[in-house]
Parts: structure tokens; C-alpha cells; sequence
């Protein structure tokens, strides 16, 4: 019998809901397993498709129970009952939906599946679930592999950032132990739980310079000093065999035993290693590494040190892409480390010749002098300022303070040149001070390198002993000399300025110069513009700040003046300062 279902399938069309034998056959033709269970938990029926999925025939599974038959853990193991979640959608008897199941096949494989749940009722009676699954196992390897690529990439994308932060915040700094300083606190714990660095020196030592933990900076561990073996000499140390130009390292423990059993296998010994060898193995047993890598500092023909990393966590050693990223970070450290070096060794020449070039003040009667010479701040660059003081043949006290542009060897040395050159030319000229300057000018382009400079130059007149004392100048672009006099008053000396030495200035037009009568008690300073130069704010704050410091200290004797003047210098100066002091005696 055969009834028709109204608008369904279209008109004329009929379905045969009616035959038992319809509905049973498309439960055989379902291409999704199908599972009946009893409200107990057993399987009354499967159709072919769970057959296939399972392994198992129908009648070797239909009156057992389905979880002890069929449910695992990932592992293969049973599970509790009451971990289950389809017995506890028995015992609801409300529709439920999971995934993630492990089931056993009859081969022995595991599947996981998909699944779906739907409570079987009679006239309201409970009579048990249809569950229908599907194996996705395949899909639940593919998101694995997704989620392990995903974390490969953002693992590579870590490693890739934190060798571009080590460049970048390296390549800041010209000084050896600051950039090592951040190395350490770089690769520690972001890489590393540990961080060594061994440098060697000019003596043929390798000296551990720096090492970092979890803590910070281990100074117990550092300051180690030992010889590296020569190249003939036997030793299997990592560090030896990186600081004499081998491969990089990478040893975990697995490592370390497979090695001591095919040493306790062979038979002849294997020579002792070298102190240097054996204080590496020492720091590794020290901090309980369990991996470490050792990777050269620099180039193959220009090594400079090691690094060591190591990490404690057995469960989670360094691999073969970890020594490529720790390798070059080895090479980058190695050229900021050579450059540092570099740079140290050029600023030592060029503080040599500054301090040098700076001769020792005359003592001309009752007049004091002072001054003082203080190099950039550690990582900042030489530069070229100097003074200078030196009686003339008329008996006048002669005054020079200067800056030559540039910062670096050659602005020493062109400091070193203007020096020679004002000195003969004001002792050989005696005159204004705007001429002599003048004639240092015209001679600078042809017997110098300094494409431009600023000075002051300036003449203390009067008898050295009993004055009076006048003061005659000239500036070249320089800021203006300081004059303190007694009763508390400050006065920057801003006449006598003209151009700078090196620009372009009018033929027949010569420079200024200027004067003014200097009381008994009173101090002038000149100085570079090191002491003014505030980062981040303007000259005339810089101007300020050096007037208010000087006034306080105007009684002070004159050394105290000039050695607090260079302690008040403003935070984050990058400049050389020279500063030149000239006290009159008092009434």
C-alpha cells in the first residue's frame, strides 16, 4: 500500500512509508554508521556503514555493551563509565552531539570520531538513542598538522624578531661590556634559561666575561681567565673547539652518554682536557644544562669569542634550528664586538693625543687658571674640543678655547693642528686677537684637514702682579665667555663674535674683537659647548642653567669650580667638554 504524501516530491509523486522493508533499506544504504542502543548501554543494531567503520561484524557486536566494546582513551586505554559521555545522554535521554571519541576497531586501530545522538521513544516510553558517528580521524591529524605548522611559523617568526631586536639594540651601543650587558638580557629567558660569553685577549687567554641566568647577571660565575690550548693539543671541549675556529655545537644529555660509553668501551684513554675545557664543563654542571649550544662570535677568520647557551628543561632541548639562529647571532655579536673594540682602541688614541696636545697652565703672578678636559660619555664618540694658555712676549696671558667639527679621530687631529698653528701664530704676531684669528682662517684651508671650527681667543692685559687687568677677544663662533664679579652678578661677554673658521668671510673685512675691564675677585670660564647642551631643550636654557650653577659657586676655590661644573652637566650629554678658568686676585 502505497500512500501519497501532499506536496512532497512534487504532484503525482508518492512515497512508501507504509513498508517496513523501505525504511530498512535505507538504513542499510545510509552512508553514515548508524548504532541503536538500549537504554542499558548495549547495541541492538548497526547498519553496514558502522560495520565498515568499526571492523566488526554486526552479530558479534549487536547484545554487547557499547562502551566497554567499543570507547577508548587517545592511548588505547578503557576509560571509566563515568567518563562516557553517550551513557550520560542514556541516562538524560536528551540529544547530544561530541567529538573527539576514541573508538576500537576490531583490527586493533583506534578512530576518532564524530558523533550524534537521538533518544528512541514508544508511546512516551524510553527505548533507547540512535547514535550516528563519523571517523575523523583523518581531519583531527590534519588540524594537528595545521596547528604544528601554525606553531612552526610563529616559532620561526620569535626567533627571526628576536635576532632583529639583538641587531638593532646592539648596533646602539660602541661600548664591549654595555652591548653584552643586553645581549645576556635578550637571549635570557626568551632562548636560553643560561648565557655564557668567553672573549679572547691579545694574551692568548679566554677570558669569560659575562654570564646570565634567570636572576640576571651572575658576576660569581664570571672572571674566569685560562689559556686557549694550541691547535696541536687534543681537546673534545666545545668551547675549545669553537674559539680555534670549528663548527658550532650542539650537545644535549643523550649526547653526553652516548660519548662516555664509546669511551668506557675503548680502549686506550683519552687524554685529559685543558683548564680551559674543564671550566666549561664546571659552569654546565653548575647550572644543570641538559642542552647547551656553543657558536663562534664572528667570522671563521676573525673569531673574537664564544657564546654559550643552555637550557635545564630536559623536556624541551635545543634543536638543529636553534643552532642555526644562535649561530647567527654569534656572527652578528662578533662583528659588534669587533667594531666596539675598534672604536675602543681609536677613542684611546684620540683621548691620548687630547690630553697630550692639552700643556700645562702657566702661573703668571696672581692670576690662577684652571681646567678641565672631560671625554664624551662611555658609547658616545671622540670629539675635537680643547684650551689652552700661554704667556705671549709682551708679557700678556694668552686664553684659547676651541671645537673643531666632527666627531672622530680626524677632529682630534685637526684639533691637534689648529693648536700647533695659533700657538706660533700669536706668539710671532702679537696684536688683536681678530687678526691673529684672522690669520689662522686664511692658513687653515691650505695646511689642515678641519673643514670648520669654532674658538675663542683671548688676552689678559695688565701686570701679572699688581693689574689692572683688561680682557681683549675675539670669538669665532664660539659661545660667549662667563664673567662672575663680586656681589653676586654674571655677565656672558656676547661682543667680538663673528663667523665660524671655515666659512666663506668679506676680503678686507677683519674680525671683531672686543673688551672689557676685569675686577679684582672676579672669574672668567670659557668653555665648549658640551657644558651648555641640554638634549631635548634649547641653547639658552643650557645658558641658564650654566649661569645659575656658576653664581652658586663663585666663591669656591677655583678647582672645586671647574670639578662641580662637569658633575652639574646635564643627564644624556653625548659631548666632550673643555672648560678653561681665570680667577683675579681680590682687593
Amino acid at each position: 500500500m502505497k500512500d501519497a504524501v501532499p506536496g512532497v516530491g512534487g504532484e503525482g509523486r508518492s512515497w512508501p512509508t507504509a513498508e517496513p522493508g523501505f525504511w530498512r533499506q535505507v538504513v542499510e544504504q545510509l552512508s553514515t554508521a548508524l548504532m541503536v542502543v538500549d537504554p542499558a548501554g548495549r547495541i541492538h543494531a548497526v547498519n553496514p556503514a558502522a560495520e565498515r567503520l568499526l571492523g566488526r561484524a554486526a552479530a558479534a557486536m549487536r547484545g554487547k555493551d557499547a562502551h566497554e566494546l567499543l570507547h577508548r582513551d587517545t592511548d588505547g586505554g578503557t576509560l571509566l563509565r563515568e567518563q562516557c559521555p553517550l551513557l550520560q545522554v542514556l541516562t538524560e535521554g536528551a540529544p547530544a552531539r561530541g567529538e573527539g571519541d576514541s573508538y576500537l576497531r576490531g583490527d586493533g586501530r583506534l578512530v576518532t570520531i564524530s558523533w550524534s545522538a537521538s533518544p528512541l521513544t514508544d508511546g512516551g516510553s524510553f527505548k533507547g538513542m540512535a547514535v550516528l558517528f563519523t571517523d575523523i580521524t583523518g581531519d583531527r591529524s590534519a588540524r594537528r598538522e595545521r596547528a604544528a605548522y601554525t606553531s612552526a611559523l610563529e616559532d620561526l617568526n620569535e626567533r627571526l624578531t628576536l635576532v632583529a631586536e639583538i641587531t638593532d639594540v646592539l648596533g646602539q651601543t660602541l661600548e664591549t661590556d654595555e652591548a653584552l650587558a643586553r645581549l645576556g638580557r635578550l637571549l635570557v629567558p626568551r632562548l636560553a634559561d643560561w648565557a655564557a660569553v668567553d672573549l679572547r685577549t691579545g694574551s692568548g687567554q679566554v677570558h669569560r666575561v659575562t654570564v646570565a641566568g634567570p636572576a640576571g647577571r651572575a658576576a660569581g660565575l664570571e672572571g674566569g681567565r685560562e689559556r686557549l690550548p694550541e691547535s696541536g693539543e687534543a681537546d673534545r671541549s666545545p668551547l675549545v673547539r669553537v674559539l680555534s675556529g670549528g663548527d658550532p655545537v650542539l650537545r644535549n644529555e643523550q649526547d653526553e652518554r652516548d660519548e662516555q660509553d664509546q669511551q668506557d668501551e675503548a680502549e686506550t684513554a683519552v687524554p685529559p682536557g685543558s683548564p680551559l675545557a674543564a671550566v666549561h664543563s664546571d659552569f654546565l654542571r653548575t647550572v644543570h644544562a641538559t642542552s647547551a649550544i656553543t657558536v663562534p662570535l664572528g667570522a671563521r677568520r676573525q673569531i673574537t669569542g664564544a657564546l654559550t647557551l643552555v637550557r635545564t628543561d630536559p623536556l624541551h632541548p635545543f634543536d638543529t634550528e636553534d643552532l642555526e639562529v644562535v649561530s647567527d647571532i654569534g656572527r652578528r655579536v662578533g662583528l659588534v664586538i669587533d667594531n666596539a673594540r675598534r672604536f675602543g682602541r681609536q677613542r684611546a688614541v684620540a683621548e691620548a693625543m687630547q690630553r697630550n696636545l692639552l700643556a700645562p697652565l702657566p702661573q703668571p703672578g696672581r692670576l690662577q687658571l684652571a681646567a678641565r678636559y672631560q671625554p664624551a660619555p662611555a658609547g658616545s664618540q671622540v670629539g675635537g674640543d680643547w684650551y689652552d694658555a700661554f704667556e705671549l712676549k709682551d708679557g700678556s696671558l694668552a686664553l684659547v678655547i676651541g671645537d673643531v667639527v666632527g666627531h672622530d679621530l680626524t677632529a682630534a687631529a685637526g684639533m691637534a693642528q689648529l693648536h700647533g698653528i695659533l700657538r706660533s701664530l700669536a706668539w710671532d704676531h702679537p696684536g688683536e686677537p681678530g687678526a691673529v684669528v684672522d690669520r689662522l682662517d686664511n692658513a687653515m684651508p691650505a695646511i689642515t684637514t678641519v673643514p670648520m671650527a669654532t674658538l675663542v681667543l683671548a688676552r689678559v692685559e695688565g701686570h701679572p702682579h699688581t693689574g689692572p687687568w683688561t680682557l681683549r677677544w675675539t670669538s669665532a663662533g664660539h659661545p660667549p665667555p662667563l664673567l662672575l664679579t663680586p656681589g653676586g652678578h654674571a655677565q656672558y661677554l656676547e661682543a667680538g663674535q663673528g663667523l665660524v673658521l671655515g666659512a666663506p668671510l668679506d676680503t678686507g673685512v677683519g674680525r671683531p674683537n672686543a673688551t672689557q675691564p676685569l675686577p679684582l675677585g672676579s672669574t672668567l670660564l670659557l668653555y665648549t659647548d658640551g657644558l651648555i647642551e641640554i638634549p631635548g631643550s634649547d641653547l639658552d636654557t643650557g645658558l641658564d642653567r650654566l649661569r645659575r650653577h656658576a653664581l652658586t659657586l663663585a666663591q669656591a676655590p677655583l678647582d672645586t669650580l671647574c670639578d662641580q661644573l662637569l658633575a652639574r652637566m646635564p643627564p644624556g650629554s653625548t659631548d666632550d667638554v673643555a672648560l678653561l678658568a681665570v680667577r683675579l686676585p681680590a682687593l
